[in-house]
């Protein structure tokens, strides 16, 4: 492991904090479909057959989002770490609170609050895509 920095432990942990959280979303999830009556495979209720549809739902795209957002973060968080890891991980300690404050939010059943402070997490990701670019920019000069 000679070739990385030994701050790029923190990039590490911030992989792993979001993980947690993830675990977490999804027993919010599993908790959800046990209070609204929604039963696996079903992904998504309908309103047609269940009149807590929507608050089911809030709490299920909430964490189906960030399950979608995750490849890209976790890329990113890798391969911008390598460049500036203490940078990165304070960039995805903060897009990791920004998801938990998305979730929470999209959870209460009005899928506006999910953006209260839930849509300052695509600055962070802006910033790991530019440590990111630092990387490229930094193995392409060599």
């Amino acid at each position: 492991m000679e070739f990385l920095a030994k701050e790029y432990g923190y990039v590490v942990l911030v992989v792993v904090a979001y993980c947690f959280l993830s675990i977490w979303m999804g027993i919010q999830v599993g908790m959800a479909r046990k209070k609204y009556k929604v039963y696996y495979p079903t992904l998504y209720a309908l309103e047609s057959e269940n009149k807590d549809a929507k608050l089911f739902n809030c709490v299920q795209r909430g964490h189906q989002n960030s399950l979608e957002m995750m490849p890209m973060f976790f890329v990113l968080m890798i391969l911008g770490g390598m460049a500036h890891p203490c940078i990165s991980a304070a960039l995805g300690l903060f897009y990791t609170v920004t998801r938990y404050f998305y979730f929470t939010g999209y959870s209460t059943g009005d899928p506006q609050k999910r953006l209260t402070i839930g849509k300052y997490g695509f600055l962070a990701l802006l910033g790991l895509k530019i440590c990111t670019i630092s990387l490229a920019i930094n193995l392409l000069r060599r």
